[in-house]
């Protein structure tokens, strides 16, 4: 079994540098829908799952349809939410999911000037949160 994965937009490429040892399925600007397309015929299971979606859907995305159906897909022991910065809605679709599954929520508490992504700091902050 794989020990972590990590499934996910920009941030998730960012988590990724910091957690070299995991299988990474990311890619920037990514929104739920498209992530889903990209990677439907993928197996996830793994040991730990790190999951960061929802900062680039758009009104048009069925956010909710699509991360339920890819935590469907997940066989994890322990899964990981990096919950957006932004968008309080997608906020509440993560956090009503995760809380269903009994999974973790990660905040990003360390924000570059964009308001979206981890600072350096804040990547190594989700990384080493995402080992314990």
């Amino acid at each position: 079994m794989i020990d972590c994965m990590i499934m996910g937009d920009s941030i998730g490429v960012g988590v990724a540098k910091e957690r070299p040892e995991c299988v990474a399925y990311v890619k920037g600007g990514i929104n739920s829908y498209q992530w889903n397309n990209k990677f439907n015929n993928k197996e996830f299971e793994t040991a730990n799952a790190i999951i960061s979606l929802g900062s680039n859907d758009h009104p048009g995305v069925k956010s909710f349809n699509e991360l339920l159906a890819l935590r469907q897909s997940v066989k994890a022991e322990k899964v990981y939410w990096i919950l957006p910065a932004i968008k309080p809605s997608i906020q509440d679709i993560v956090q009503i999911i995760a809380k269903n599954y009994g999974d973790t929520v990660l905040p990003i508490t360390r924000l570059q000037k964009d308001g979206i992504h981890p600072s350096w700091a804040g990547y190594k902050e989700l990384a080493k949160r995402t080992k314990e």
